[in-house]
């Protein structure tokens, strides 16, 4: 994940988006509570390969990492697309530069993977400007196209379009166009939506998700792999714009027994 991408102009779509993002966010209790998300069918992972899309190095981890250990268990064939380097996640902070952020996402995505079962696996890195995905989207439905026809993939996973922050919709919305030509089946994995969003919120579409369990050895798998994204979880430094990403509130979201994705 990456810090939000600030619009030039209040009182457009994209603040309305950002101030969503920022808003306090709905506590992992209330989910918890709210009997329709326990109540959600459980969908099977295919046996065919799976390319999997993240608009940064970590999305893939927070939505999709359980099911990612599973594959891996089963020996199913899983190729990586890392849009971002995830750069610009702390734009304003003066202890790290652009170049040393993403050396950094990166080896800590390899860290998580193999927490996940996935220490071979080496993502194909596009890098496409952090926070710029939306001026790329015919370029990264391409990649995720190319990827789709060498692999002959049975399903593609990617960021929700409607996640409210635009790297990853505009990922999704590259994913949906390169399924749409490839005739394969997509998955979505919201991440900030947890954030913003209430239970029943009738902008999420509910009618079309789906749950993906995890058992207590994968759980924590996956919560080891989700601590390996210091730069994301930990302060860099003092001062606000050194801030955690992924304070403990919002990880909350992620480790739970269970992901959601739409289909």
């Amino acid at each position: 994940m990456s810090a939000v991408p600030r619009p030039a102009a209040t009182g457009t779509g994209q603040q309305a988006a950002a101030d969503a993002i920022d808003a306090q966010g709905t506590p992992e209790a209330r989910w918890a509570a709210w009997a329709p998300l326990a109540d959600l069918p459980a969908v099977a992972l295919p046996a065919g390969p799976v390319v999997v899309v993240a608009a940064h190095p970590d999305d893939e981890v927070l939505g999709f990492g359980g099911a990612l250990s599973a594959l891996a268990a089963t020996g199913t064939e899983v190729r990586l697309l890392s849009v971002t380097d995830g750069e610009g996640s702390h734009p304003r902070s003066r202890r790290i530069d652009r170049a040393r952020m993403a050396e950094l996402r990166e080896a800590e995505l390899l860290a998580a993977l193999a927490e996940l079962g996935l220490p071979g696996l080496r993502p194909t890195r596009l890098g496409v400007p952090d926070t710029q995905v939306h001026r790329h989207e015919a370029r990264v439905a391409g990649a995720i196209g190319g990827l789709l026809r060498e692999t002959g993939a049975a399903l593609c996973v990617a960021p929700w379009a409607g996640d409210l922050h635009s790297d990853h919709e505009a990922a999704g919305r590259a994913a949906r166009a390169a399924c749409a030509t490839a005739g394969v089946p997509l998955w979505s994995y919201p991440v900030w939506m947890w954030h913003w969003a209430r239970p029943g919120d009738p902008r999420v579409p509910w009618a079309d998700a789906a749950r993906l369990p995890m058992p207590a050895a994968t759980l924590a798998g996956k919560t080891r792999a989700v601590g390996r994204f210091t730069s994301q979880i930990a302060p860099l430094a003092e001062g606000k714009e050194n801030a955690p990403i992924l304070p403990p509130e919002e990880l909350a979201h992620h480790t739970r027994p269970f992901e959601v994705v739409f289909r």
